[in-house]
């Protein structure tokens, strides 16, 4: 490389030369070349296009490296497309998946599930909170149920996925129709009588939203977080390998 850059410079300063004996014919503000200035300009334009090939290369290393560990540690599993009476849409780039099935002749169930959202400490076998090891935490999974009945109205439930459990958050009828522009969404789900929120978990049961589904979310979203992850770097890298 060094020969190289010898090799330029010196045939820019013999063009420069050539100019200069060209140049001595005219006055003297029309010698508009001078000698240090395109070297100059030459050395900061070859340093500044080794820098950034120098750090495009380190970033495609990095992203490669990465790339490769986690293919090789834990590659993800192929999405599945059914549980049970639902079936998935995995929706790749997003952080949403949709699970929707028919019940009985009339009810078109859909679920929009988002990836993990939160977390909270996990219960250990005493009923108290868990050491804080980083493994003693459960993550948290919302799910949105919207069940129709060919009308205009939505029922619209909003759930909670633990990894072994659902939790009923909030109950709402949804038109789509024109809505109110502050329309009331009801209580809290655990205000309501203890009887009726009985009622309302067997009617999720009886429609597949339950605990079974719980874990099987907790472990597609796991799954869906290593597909995302890579695909992301695959991104990011096929991004600065593009030339201009």
């Amino acid at each position: 490389m060094a020969c190289l850059f010898r090799s330029l410079t010196k045939t820019l300063i013999q063009q420069l030369h050539n100019q200069q004996k060209i140049g001595t014919c005219l006055p003297l503000a029309g010698r508009k070349i001078s000698i240090a200035n395109p070297l100059s300009h030459f050395r900061r334009t070859y340093i500044s296009e080794m820098r950034k090939a120098a750090f495009e290369g380190n970033i495609l290393r990095l992203l490669r490296n990465e790339i490769q560990c986690e293919l090789e540690r834990s590659p993800p599993d192929r999405p599945v497309t059914r549980f049970r009476s639902f079936t998935v849409d995995d929706r790749p780039g997003e952080q949403w998946i949709s699970l929707k099935r028919k019940f009985g002749e009339r009810e078109d169930i859909k679920v929009e599930v988002t990836m993990f959202d939160g977390a909270a400490p996990a219960l250990n076998s005493g009923g108290g909170a868990g050491g804080g090891t980083g493994e003693d935490v459960q993550l948290h999974i919302t799910l949105i149920v919207n069940i129709s009945k060919g009308e205009d109205d939505v029922l619209e439930i909003t759930c909670s996925a633990w990894p072994d459990t659902i939790e009923i958050k909030r109950l709402l009828i949804r038109s789509n129709n024109k809505a109110p522009a502050q329309p009331y969404d009801g209580p809290e789900f655990k205000k309501l009588d203890d009887e009726l929120q009985d009622i309302l978990y067997e009617f999720l049961e009886a429609r597949g939203i339950n605990d079974e589904l719980a874990v099987f979310l907790h472990g597609y979203i796991k799954n869906k977080g290593k597909t995302e992850f890579i695909r992301w770097m695959e991104t990011v890298k096929s991004f600065v390998e593009k030339k201009k």
